[in-house]
């Protein structure tokens, strides 16, 4: 009978234990939050290119005048790139190990289905969740929430 108090008493502990870590904050995520919420038309020209399975583009403030809900981090911009038919994951357009390692805000650019950063080399696989293909980068690319309706892409993030 003592060996049901001592099962609930570790359940309950790990449980704790469990939630304490669930909560923090990656050690991953290391650029910074920013507010992002923008809609994409897949008939807008501008975007035609997300039609196509493979396909990525860099949303700025600039694009269709959204200002700074589409402007990333530090005005970098947002990789937005389509997976499948019906899936698109959206990427900050900053460096996350020249911001981690050398406190630098470097905007990315679009190689195919790479995101490159112009000052360390590092190669980010865009299909794989933005993480580090090749390079001196360790970190994965800050990812964004998007959901697809058949014709609208929303991207959004929450601070």
């Amino acid at each position: 009978m003592e060996l049901k108090p001592k099962i609930v008493f570790f359940l309950f502990a790990s449980a704790i234990l469990f939630l304490s870590f669930g909560c923090t904050k990656s050690k991953n995520d290391v650029v910074p939050n920013v507010y992002i919420d923008f809609t994409i038309n897949l008939s807008d020209p501008e975007f035609f290119n997300l039609n196509a399975i493979g396909n990525a583009v860099i949303v700025t403030s600039t694009t269709n005048n959204w200002g700074y809900p589409a402007a990333g981090y530090n005005n970098n911009g947002v990789i937005v790139y389509r997976s499948t038919m019906e899936d698109f994951y959206a990427y900050d357009g900053t460096c996350p190990h020249d911001y981690a390692v050398n406190g630098k805000s470097v905007k990315l650019k679009i190689d195919g289905i790479f995101a490159v950063c112009p000052s360390c080399g590092t190669t980010y696989a865009l299909p794989g969740f933005g993480s580090p293909y090749s390079g001196v980068g360790k970190y994965p690319l800050k990812n964004y929430k998007t959901s697809f309706n058949g014709q609208y892409v929303h991207v959004w993030h929450s601070i």
